[in-house]
Order: C-alpha cells, then structure tokens, then sequence
C-alpha cells in the first residue's frame, strides 16, 4: 500500500481560509517564530504560490522567499500585506490570563 504525500493533503487542506487560520493560530501559539514562517508559507503555496502572492503585494520573489524562510524577519505591516490577498487578518485576543 502506497502512502499519501502529507504535504499534499495539507495543501489542499489550506486552501480553506478557515483552516488556513487555524493551522497558522495553532504554530503560532507554539510560540516557534521560525515554525510559523514555515507555516505561513504553506499557506501561500496552497493560495496560489509564491509568485501569484509576490505579485498581489508588490514583492519580489526572491524577496518573498526570504521573508518566509526560517531565518525570516517580516514586519508586522508586511505580514499583514501576506495574510490580505490569502483572506487572512492578524488579530489580538485575550490571554487566559486575563
């Protein structure tokens, strides 16, 4: 019996921008920032690729490969100019702290 390409599956699964948000919340409490670029770039693989999101926000791809790789250092602002053409915000919650 053949095994399924996980990578695969999870690329159709991101597709869905409910999903999407999930998986990235999810690395993201993981508080792994490295962990959550890898993540983010699943995503935009499963919204188009890298060239098509490169394009919508007026990056480079070479640039945008960079922004995502696990040494990546993005500023807020161009996370939120990633997550906008995917159907995603960034947002603040309360803690369970709170």
């Amino acid at each position: 019996m053949r095994l399924k390409n996980y990578k695969d599956d999870l690329k159709k699964r991101l597709g869905d921008p409910e999903y999407a948000a999930e998986y990235l919340a999810q690395v993201l409490a993981e508080k792994d920032s490295a962990a959550f670029l890898i993540a983010l770039k699943d995503v935009v693989e499963a919204g188009g690729g890298m060239g098509n999101l490169a394009g919508r926000v007026g990056l480079k791809r070479p640039s945008l490969y960079k922004i995502l790789s696990k040494n990546g250092n993005p500023t807020l602002e161009t996370l939120q100019e990633i997550l906008e053409p995917l159907g995603l915000r960034m947002s603040v919650a309360l803690g369970k702290a709170a």
